[in-house]
């Protein structure tokens, strides 16, 4: 499925500083600042209900998104977001400007598919999961989705590293210095170890108890 389009509708700003934030935020809207692209940064007003319904499609931070002023469209990557410590409404939002052929470093979540086949996972063993995104350089207009991780056919001590994922062909991960893991699958002994050990250290206790009470 592919992502949904983001669509901002907005004004530009003439008030700036926190004097022009507040008063934005009082007609429910939300102040942002469009940047990058060569060009001098703007001060911006966003509605407050498409940044709110961008947000909920989970992948803000991680796809282009368009800005439509006056008709005229700009294409953007979403920087950062502020959000409201109490209410968790957003309060400002940084934009950068892209062109569809530049190339953008951008995280991408990383999906798993066949834990329910996975024979390590069968025998008890338990998906740990290293990188839950990746962060790839890819063409700002064809970012994709997620990321999927096939652990179908691992068993316990196995991984998966990024060179086991199937990347667009015009992407590649920030990191090139090494085959990074994504995942392995673990184990329990070491819990076992664990809950051993403890087991061991309640009955010295308990044995130490009784001799105190025996002198």
């Amino acid at each position: 499925m592919s992502k949904q389009q983001i669509t901002f509708n907005v004004e530009l700003r003439e008030r700036v500083g926190t004097g022009g934030a507040r008063e934005a935020r009082k007609q429910g809207l939300v102040p942002g600042v469009l940047y990058g692209g060569g060009k001098d940064p703007v001060a911006i007003s966003l509605k407050r209900n498409e940044v709110q319904k961008a947000i909920e499609t989970g992948h803000f931070l991680s796809s282009t998104a368009t800005l439509v002023h006056n008709g005229e469209k700009q294409l953007v990557i979403p920087q950062a977001i502020q959000m409201h410590p109490v209410s968790d409404q957003p309060m400002h939002v940084d934009l950068f400007r892209v062109d569809a052929k530049q190339k953008i470093k951008v995280e991408v979540v990383v999906h798993f598919v066949g834990e329910e086949v996975s024979p390590g996972l069968k025998k008890g063993g338990t998906l740990n999961v290293v990188r839950h995104a990746v962060e790839l350089l890819v063409p700002a207009g064809h970012i994709p989705e997620s990321l999927e991780a096939d652990v179908s056919k691992l068993e316990i001590g196995d991984n998966v590293k990024i060179s086991d994922i199937a990347l667009p062909s015009d992407a590649e991960p920030t990191i090139t210095d090494r085959d990074f893991t994504i995942a392995t699958i673990a184990g329990r002994s070491a819990k076992a170890d664990d809950t051993s050990a403890e087991a061991g250290e309640e009955e010295a206790a308990e044995e130490e108890g009784g001799e105190e009470k025996e002198d």
